[in-house]
């Protein structure tokens, strides 16, 4: 072990590491400059139990009712040898073929463990790129890896589709409806940053076996009940902008070191669990080691971080818990009283805020000129 794991370890404690899955390493594009965020998810925090225990619990996760109705679409689609899905790529891909050979790799010969559904995984991959042939083969719950903050981890796709054009696709089920031809923003924008996280690491794995990143397509198939059936239907989406993204924050967590060697020595986040889990440190001295690491609070964390109501509460009175605009476009105006202040002539601001005071006190007057007209 090298010194900065062991760091990690003491700042995570007496607890096994979390292991991160496509959701948590998705959710670590949503705020790339938050710095609390970045050393509890690089040392593995249960950062659920952390904000329970803090008083501030936040509901993540699904519903074993949303559980259900996903797992009972993704077996409807994959039937049959997949057949509802290969219909959808025919029409998606055009691909040239009537029918493709299937793989189930949830398990080898009984065997469920990680390593060896990995290694199955990698050379049934490599063989199939070896045979240069179109289509062929649909793999159906691959086992991927990818390493994040030094350590590795699992991936489990739900499917990964060869081969069109000499490049795999990922194939991201989900159970949301689409609706003439729309669906909820948010939550195909959490699907997208998923798949580019199965692509990622499906790039990673071919590039061991020296094949180069255009043996994996830009492009993801989602597939989603259309309308108010279970009838699925399926889009070609674009993950380019998503991968860049992942890359840069990833990277970010390789480079850990530099965030680590800024805290102080004895800095732990460590809940001093029993034999029961239960645990005993005091709250004030867990909560003051929490904020010795600081964090970058948005109203976009509400959905992706289960420190936010901590952060949040953290965070009132300033101006980035109005949003990253509001804080962005008034820089070092960090309060909302000192904006107020600056705005109506009572504050006179610093150098470095100026700029910003400038601004203040021009919407200011169009909302006295505004609400005065209203009168």
């Amino acid at each position: 072990m090298n010194e900065l794991e062991a760091r990690l370890d003491q700042i995570r404690g007496a607890i096994a590491p979390r292991n991160h899955n496509a959701r948590t390493i998705a959710a670590l594009t949503s705020n790339p400059g938050c710095a609390r965020r970045a050393i509890m998810d690089a040392a593995g925090v249960d950062k659920q139990l952390l904000a329970s225990y803090l008083g501030f619990p936040a509901p993540f996760g699904q519903s074993q009712f949303a559980l259900g109705r996903g797992n009972a679409f993704e077996a409807q689609v994959k039937a049959s040898g997949c057949a509802e899905l290969l219909r959808l790529l025919r029409e998606q891909l055009e691909l040239p073929i009537p029918e493709v050979s299937y793989d189930n790799l949830d398990e080898v010969g009984g065997n469920t463990s990680r390593e060896v559904r990995h290694a199955r995984t990698r050379a049934l991959l490599a063989r199939a790129a070896r045979s240069g042939e179109d289509a062929g083969t649909l793999f159906d719950h691959p086992l991927l890896r990818l390493r994040v903050g030094g350590r590795p981890v699992y991936l489990e796709p739900d499917l990964i589709a060869f081969q069109l054009g000499g490049r795999f696709r990922v194939v991201e089920i989900k159970s949301f409806s689409v609706i003439d031809g729309q669906a909820d923003g948010d939550k195909v924008a959490a699907a997208v940053i998923q798949s580019a996280v199965y692509v990622l690491a499906l790039r990673e794995l071919l590039a061991e076996l020296g094949m180069g990143p255009g043996a994996v397509a830009d492009q993801v198939v989602l597939v989603c009940p259309e309308n108010f059936s279970n009838q699925p239907t399926a889009a070609l989406l674009d993950v380019r902008k998503q991968l860049t993204v992942l890359r840069r924050q990833l990277a970010r967590l390789e480079r850990i070191d530099a965030l680590v060697d800024l805290l102080p020595r004895a800095l732990t986040f460590d809940l001093r669990l029993d034999e029961s889990r239960v645990p005993h440190r005091p709250t004030g001295e867990l909560t003051s080691d929490v904020r010795t690491v600081q964090a970058r609070y948005v109203p976009q964390c509400l959905a992706s971080c289960e420190m936010c109501f901590f952060c949040r509460d953290e965070a009132r009175g300033t101006t980035a818990a109005l949003g990253r605009e509001v804080r962005d476009e008034l820089g070092a105006v960090e309060w909302v009283s000192v904006a107020l202040g600056l705005a109506d002539g009572t504050l006179t601001a610093a150098d470095d805020q100026a700029e910003a005071a400038v601004l203040l006190r021009a919407a200011a007057r169009l909302r006295r000129e505004c609400l005065g007209g209203a009168a």
